[in-house]
């Protein structure tokens, strides 16, 4: 599909992830031979960083922006693309469909993108992401 391009933001709709936002990694509009559904690598947050105020101590506001990240294979059925875009540089050769075949591997993109997203909040770029919806 045309919009689900490289860095949009989109919202998974189903699923164990349902209402967490993710950002494509990798669009596969032709499926592959282990998932024959067009489907895409996301990279998304499964724990969203807790609010902050300013009497809190570096610490605790240290502690607080921390953001537990998950990836994933999504069909495109259960995604809801956004308006919004987000660069993450680096991320599109850290993650392929073979770091999915290695518990090791997976667990070391995990960190990639945990880093990258965490180093995003704390500087303030793309507040929307780091929201969780509200209904």
């Amino acid at each position: 599909m045309k919009f689900l391009k490289v860095g949009r933001v989109a919202i998974i709709t189903r699923g164990r992830y349902a209402g967490k936002k993710v950002v494509i990694i990798q669009p596969l509009d032709s499926g592959s031979k282990s998932h024959s559904f067009p489907h895409a690598l996301v990279a998304g947050i499964e724990r969203y960083p807790s609010q902050i105020t300013r009497r809190m101590s570096k610490a605790r506001q240290a502690k607080r922006s921390k953001v537990k990240p998950f990836i994933k294979i999504v069909n495109y059925n259960h995604l809801m693309p956004t308006r919004y875009t987000l660069e993450l540089e680096g991320l599109k050769n850290v993650i392929t469909n073979d770091t999915f075949k290695e518990p090791s591997q997976r667990e070391e993109a995990k960190k990639t993108v945990k880093k990258s997203l965490e180093e995003r909040y704390t500087t303030g770029k793309n507040r929307w992401f780091f929201t969780p919806l509200r209904f």
